[in-house]
């Protein structure tokens, strides 16, 4: 039985990548993420994590990594941050993003 990460901080800074998506539940374009998300979580399964955070409910957290509009995708490696784009990103872009920030650092 794993335990599970009890901060943000914790979660992020772990050996598993983590893709995390800053949303709002208003915000049209995070809902298409939705879909995307799934399917990307689908084609990489275990080698990454993906996390969704609602900026509304965790404001400390958007401020901290400076997000200024939703939907944001952030892709953490052991606490870093390695890649980021706000809007909707297609699942193939989005999958592919991730393998090759994958296969640089691993």
């Amino acid at each position: 039985m794993s335990t599970q990460p009890k901060t943000f901080s914790e979660l992020i800074s772990g050996d598993q990548p983590v893709l995390v998506d800053f949303f709002a539940t208003w915000c049209g374009p995070c809902q298409m993420m939705q879909p995307i998300l799934e399917d990307t979580s689908r084609q990489l399964g275990e080698k990454i994590k993906i996390v969704k955070v609602d900026v509304d409910r965790n404001p400390l957290a958007a401020s901290k990594f400076q997000v200024r509009g939703v939907p944001t995708l952030i892709l953490f490696h052991k606490g870093e941050v390695i890649w980021r784009q706000s809007g909707v990103v297609p699942a193939h872009q989005l999958v592919n993003i991730v393998e090759t920030h994958l296969t640089e650092k691993v």
